[in-house]
């Protein structure tokens, strides 16, 4: 019988498993996030780095930034040309097309052509506006003066518009009224438009019908400004004036549009450049694609990730998409360079899996408990940092831990100038233990300096966060000044439980600033009480208003021996009469024309009930904030609000709580790390060149004299988020008690591309992200020379071929 023969044993499958569904669910899962945020607003709206749960100043500040009247105020200037007849007629034509829009509230140029209706409006119920209308006015001694008071401005250049009104309007009301709507600081008049008194440029006031906070919607208002310039000047061949513009809804687009401009060029610029390193150091443009998916997956996972929570994407999260490159791009690399030299092809990822993939994913988890103290942040804004890096850091480290073993499973087989990696960083890791007691003196020394500087080290800004640059802010100022908008530095607010209650409480509060204003310590000021007085003092002062036979009879004495008879008086008489018998104005009577954009600029329906008035500051040469505190004690529902202290407040308030968040998550890394490396020893081993690493950074900035805020803290969080990467490996090879060439090679080019990155963020023009790269990008590099000087390993070789 013939032996049965040997079966050979069938080849074992090395490849990951379920490779096609890992790769569906992933494309699946980019598809969706992609299309998701297609249409996911995003704003550029500086009111997310207020707090969500305000106290009651607060939430009157976010009202305002949000949605207030100055948040959709637009000034525009209409600079040089010919003459200004010329600057007149284009002023006019653009003043026209934007109020045909219907895409702003109102639209002021000087022009008086669309205030004909109003004013007619306004003569009819001047006896329910004015507030000299009393009964003493209406008495004999009254109307005399009232009456001398008239014709002593025949004479003077209002004279031309009083003579025509003289007999239907002896007592001066219209007067009174057009006196109190005249803002203290009005821009001249030239050739019936607003122009500036020190340049040769027309004016334009106007205020969008959007929200301040839709940014799509005042970009379409900005861009209809322009077409509506463009269509003026069209004929006028390169000679017309030129077009400025200027105010928040301008800033906020411009914002928005410059953080993701720079955003894309950043990630652009960022991928050519690393995309070279890597393509150096793998020498496989495979590889170097591959590279890039935890990448793309990161950004996309966070950018969505914030879009579902928030509902809109703020640009400052959208720019920290770019800084995300340089940490997510690490676990691409680790995996590619350690995953490679499997002794059976095709086993490398599950090498990598059991040996390295545990450490690369403790370092992830001490990056997810320090950002996790973000998300649950009062301030909506750094709230969407912390879920964006969240979301992002652990759908890259996904992507490297599932799709890339379907991709490579023996990682980047091309050597590349890894040997040269390996044989420097290999020369690191020998050296610079040696300098171990020198680099801990330094950080004592950084230490001592940052404790010596104290708080004054953390001396930013909410609006250093504003990447506008210097001349857009002057342009800002000189338009205002031109203009003699309202600064907005200093807001007074009234409640009220209906209409009424806050214009009673709005009129208590004008009584007591006309009384500044004639002290001279307030410039002047605008209310809505000036065109809807409250119902009460509409009905006392019409209770005021003789009849017409004791009016007719009181006339004859008042005019006695004066130039205006009674007997021309009659339509007066017939006024009055048919004031008496007109009901009161309400705010439904001013829901169109230009009356009622200045009603719904100064008075609103607030979100959580009740109704609100802003009085409108005029501060003046000699304003004192502190007299108009006091002067304003005690009135009912007023509130005073100082935008320039309580933003100061409300940064101290910000930064306070997100340093206590920092310090929370690095506990929680702490605490974390001890729970998986159970020793104080090992504890302490990885801890001490990240702490070492921070203080450096922030020795250094002191050193240089670099005002500290928010953004430089969540850099500090990377540093600590992409530091504890290399420390946990260096801990791996003190257990290992020898360094192989990948591992070293990966750690140095890993800290290569980081640095890299956070190098070219830090010179990025936004302020915010700048602020980021030049603390995240020494830190780094900090964090991985300190791993190495503090490591312990028993061997390390010189170079393994």
């Amino acid at each position: 019988m013939s032996p049965t023969p040997a079966t050979s044993p069938a080849p074992q499958d090395t490849r990951p498993p379920r490779r096609a569904l890992v790769l569906l669910i992933w494309l699946a899962a980019l598809v969706v996030s992609a299309l998701f945020i297609a249409r996911t607003p995003f704003n550029a709206d500086m009111s997310a780095f207020l707090p969500a749960s305000p106290d009651a100043r607060q939430r009157v500040l976010v009202e305002q930034l949000q949605s207030g009247v100055a948040s959709r105020t637009l000034m525009i200037g209409l600079e040089g040309g010919v003459d200004a007849a010329q600057r007149a007629t284009v002023s006019r034509a653009v003043g026209k097309a934007m109020r045909d829009s219907g895409l702003y509230d109102q639209v002021q140029n000087g022009d008086t052509g669309d205030w004909t209706e109003s004013g007619t409006w306004l003569f009819d119920r001047r006896y329910h506006l004015s507030p000299e209308v009393t009964p003493e006015r209406f008495e004999t001694p009254g109307l005399r003066d009232a009456i001398l008071d008239t014709l002593s401005l025949l004479g003077t250049p209002a004279g031309n518009m009083i003579k025509p009104l003289l007999d239907r309007d002896p007592t001066g009301e219209t007067q009174r009224i057009a006196e109190g709507l005249i803002p203290a600081t009005a821009p001249r008049s030239e050739e019936g438009v607003w122009t500036s008194r020190t340049a040769p440029r027309a004016l334009i006031l106007a205020s969008t019908r959007a929200a301040g906070s839709d940014l799509d919607a005042q970009a379409i208002a900005i861009a209809q400004v322009q077409a509506a310039f463009d269509a003026a000047t069209r004929d006028l061949q390169g000679a017309g004036p030129r077009l400025q513009m200027s105010g928040p809804p301008v800033f906020s687009v411009q914002s928005r549009d410059k953080i993701k401009a720079e955003a894309i060029h950043l990630a652009v610029v960022g991928a050519i450049v690393m995309g070279g390193l890597l393509l150096l150091a793998f020498a496989s443009p495979r590889a170097l694609v591959v590279a890039f998916l935890p990448v793309l997956t990161g950004v996309v996972g966070g950018t969505a990730a914030v879009g579902l929570v928030f509902g809109s994407v703020h640009g400052l999260t959208m720019g920290f998409g770019s800084t995300l490159i340089g940490e997510t791009i690490d676990y691409a690399i680790y995996y590619l360079i350690q995953a490679r030299g499997a002794e059976q092809a095709g086993t490398g990822w599950r090498r990598w899996r059991d040996a390295h993939w545990p450490t690369v994913r403790l370092g992830l988890l001490t990056s997810v408990c320090g950002f996790a103290a973000l998300v649950f942040s009062g301030f909506p804004g750094l709230a969407q940092l912390g879920v964006f890096s969240l979301a992002g850091l652990i759908t890259a480290a996904l992507a490297a831990r599932f799709v890339l073993p379907v991709l490579a499973p023996d990682g980047a087989t091309g050597m590349g100038m890894r040997g040269q990696l390996a044989q420097i960083a290999g020369f690191g890791v020998r050296t610079l233990p040696r300098l171990r007691w020198p680099l801990a003196a330094l950080g004592v020394a950084a230490l001592g300096i940052v404790l010596w500087q104290g708080g004054d080290l953390w001396r930013s800004s909410l609006s250093a966060m504003s990447p506008m640059p210097k001349a857009a802010l002057q342009l800002d100022e000189a338009l205002r000044a031109d203009i003699g908008a309202s600064d907005g530095g200093t807001l007074v607010v009234i409640h009220g439980a209906d209409q009424q209650a806050a214009l009673r409480n709005t009129e208590v509060a004008t009584t007591r600033l006309n009384a500044l204003v004639d002290q001279g310590t307030l410039g002047g000021f605008e209310s809505v009480t000036r065109l809807l007085p409250s119902v009460a003092s509409q009905q006392a002062r019409l209770a005021g208003l003789p009849d017409a036979a004791t009016l007719r009879t009181r006339l004859q004495e008042a005019t006695a021996g004066l130039p205006l008879p009674a007997a021309r008086l009659e339509p007066f008489i017939a006024d009055v009469e048919a004031a008496r018998a007109r009901p009161p104005i309400q705010r439904a009577d001013l829901v169109e024309g230009p009356l009622a954009a200045v009603v719904n600029a100064l008075m609103y329906e607030r979100p959580g009930g009740g109704w609100s008035t802003l009085i409108a500051l005029h501060p003046g040469d000699r304003f004192d904030a502190a007299a108009l505190e006091k002067a304003l004690a005690g009135a009912p529902e007023v509130q005073v609000v100082d935008v320039g202290r309580e933003l100061g407040s409300l940064y101290d308030r910000y930064m306070g709580e997100a340093s206590a968040q920092v310090l929370f998550g690095a506990l929680a890394v702490v605490v974390l790390l001890g729970i998986y490396l159970r020793s104080a020893r090992r504890l302490i081993a990885v801890c001490l060149p990240l702490v070492v690493a921070v203080i450096l950074t922030l020795g250094g900035m002191a050193v240089l004299q670099v005002p500290l805020g928010i953004l430089h803290l969540v850099g500090l969080l990377l540093i600590v988020a992409v530091g504890s990467n290399y420390a946990l490996f260096f801990d791996q090879l003190r257990e290992a008690g020898r360094a192989d060439d990948d591992m070293l090679a990966s750690l140095l080019l890993a800290n290569l591309t980081t640095v890299t990155s956070f190098t070219l963020i830090a010179i990025s023009d936004i302020p915010a992200l700048s602020s980021i790269g030049r603390v995240v990008a020494p830190g780094a590099l900090l964090a991985l020379l300190l791993s190495a000087a503090f490591a312990r390993t028993k061997s390390v070789p010189a170079h393994q071929g």
